[in-house]
């Protein structure tokens, strides 16, 4: 479809031009997925984040050298808040993505190589995270109070149980 003035009011594409346009370009109007489509992109994003699962629960020898895993402190990624990335980060005197808190933990709290930042492992730690929180509102930059626990529903985590200090109540 071509466009005239016909089709643009006040400089915008009226919503019959817009159908017309995307009605013509076969990259623009894909069809959605299918329900098979849907389930095998659902597998494969819970495989890397079962695999993130494992990671912050300690399977990787070398994110540790004293035994610690991410879920000593971050049980089901509780507190970790991914939602609230990129944000000041105190530890790191920046404002970071939450890959570099990450590697910041493995590196000085757990005496651990860092992870490559755009490896898979990394990838599959972030998706861990945020699929714990998913629902939650993103909310960059937050720094004055923690987010709401995360409810485990399924996995082999640990139940939410606040140890009274702090924000952790």
């Amino acid at each position: 479809m071509k466009l005239n003035t016909k089709n643009v009011v006040m400089g915008l594409i009226t919503p019959v031009a817009l159908l017309g346009l995307l009605a013509s370009d076969p990259a623009l109007a894909r069809e959605p997925y299918s329900k098979a489509d849907l389930a095998d992109m659902d597998k494969q994003l819970l495989d890397v984040v079962n695999h993130g699962r494992d990671l912050w629960h300690g399977s990787l020898a070398s994110m540790s050298t004293n035994g610690l895993a991410c879920g000593n402190c971050h049980p089901d990624a509780a507190a970790s808040n991914p939602t609230t990335f990129p944000k000041f980060q105190a530890d790191l005197g920046r404002v970071a993505p939450i890959r570099d808190m990450i590697n910041w933990c493995v590196t000085v709290v757990q005496g651990g190589n860092a992870l490559d930042v755009n490896g898979s492992d990394m990838v599959a730690m972030e998706a861990y995270a945020n699929y714990m929180y998913r629902g939650k509102p993103l909310e960059p930059g937050l720094q004055t109070r923690q987010t709401a626990p995360v409810v485990v529903k399924s996995g082999r985590g640990f139940p939410y149980k606040g140890s009274g200090i702090g924000y952790d109540k």
